[in-house]
């Protein structure tokens, strides 16, 4: 029995519908190879001590890795604090990534286990706080004299995080991984100079959003 012409529209209605698809699917492709074919470039550019190309990685890459570490955090402070753990990561190992794989998986997986890190540290506070019985109150003073402490060392990595990137970069060499200037100079590729007066300028950009209480720690 020949198709009724209702039928037959239907059918082509569908078929349009699965090409369209299609084409949507194969055009996010090549969005995202592209996009991966970009980062893995500026990725091997700053590896060879390219500020501008390293600079526009951390930009573009910001959305990106809030969306994978939100699949892991909800707290909207938990994926900006995760988030900055991944950036710091990334500055650390980025000698590491080889410019001829995938920059993205790369990176998804760098994201992923900083994530997973955060709700382990999280799962064992909480287990700490829940064994603590009334023998422990006597210490009330000393845990908030660390409560204050940990408040104080969070004002402070959050203010790192927000300084400029050279100053940034300085200040998570130089005081945070102690590294030495010649050390910080060959892993930066910034010149011994250029870390001084950087590191200079962030503690001085410090002390002013600290409100003149973290010193030069």
């Amino acid at each position: 029995m020949p198709a009724r012409p209702q039928h037959r529209r239907l059918a082509v209605v569908a078929g349009n519908a699965a090409a369209t698809g299609a084409d949507a699917d194969n055009a996010s492709g090549a969005r995202i190879f592209a996009r991966d074919l970009d980062w893995s470039i500026l990725m091997a550019r700053a590896q060879s001590g390219d500020a501008d190309a390293y600079r526009r990685l951390l930009e573009e890459i910001l959305p990106y890795l809030r969306a994978v570490v939100a699949r892991w955090h909800r707290d909207r402070s938990d994926i900006e604090d995760t988030v900055q753990d991944v950036l710091l990561t990334l500055h650390t190992i980025r000698q590491t990534y080889d410019p001829n794989r995938p920059f993205t998986p790369w990176l998804a997986a760098i994201a992923s286990r900083r994530a997973v890190d955060r709700l382990r540290r999280q799962g064992r506070a909480r287990r700490g706080e829940a064994v603590l019985g009334g023998e422990y109150e006597t210490f009330g003073r000393v845990q908030t004299n660390f409560e204050e402490a940990e408040t104080r060392r969070e004002a402070l990595r959050r203010a790192v995080a927000r300084l400029p990137p050279g100053q940034r970069r300085a200040v998570t060499l130089l005081k945070l991984q102690e590294m030495s200037l010649k050390q910080a100079a060959a892993t930066s590729g910034m010149s011994i100079g250029a870390l001084k007066v950087a590191m200079h300028r962030a503690m001085r950009t410090l002390r002013k959003m600290l409100g003149g209480k973290g010193g030069e720690a």
